[in-house]
């Protein structure tokens, strides 16, 4: 009960911070709120998850959940990481464009 109890409060935390990032990222918002409801859904049913494990061909409920929060985690890192080496790139460009803006203005001067 204690855990289930915990589980509720952190994933009503997340349902919060989803349901307050809406706005600026629908998308991600969006499934940040359906993934902590889910969440709560088999907090509180786990019978629910072990039945959809089977279907799935999982030995137990909790064995689904954590394969489908590891997919969530790879695709979330390489999500950050695409995002951060277009950045990277984005910084570099800019770097070029001010060396050569520095370097024709002091031929010029």
């Amino acid at each position: 009960m204690l855990a289930q109890l915990v589980l509720s409060a952190l994933l009503s935390a997340i349902l919060l911070y989803a349901w307050t990032e809406y706005r600026r990222a629908p998308a991600i918002g969006f499934a940040a709120v359906l993934a902590a409801l889910g969440g709560l859904y088999f907090v509180w049913v786990p019978s629910h998850a072990t039945a959809l494990a089977e279907i799935a061909g999982v030995g137990r409920g909790v064995d689904l959940i954590l394969y489908i929060w590891v997919v969530i985690s790879l695709l979330i890192v390489l999500n950050l990481h695409l995002k951060l080496r277009s950045q990277m790139e984005l910084l570099t460009q800019l770097a070029r464009e001010v060396a050569i803006l520095k370097a024709s203005f002091k031929q010029s001067v």
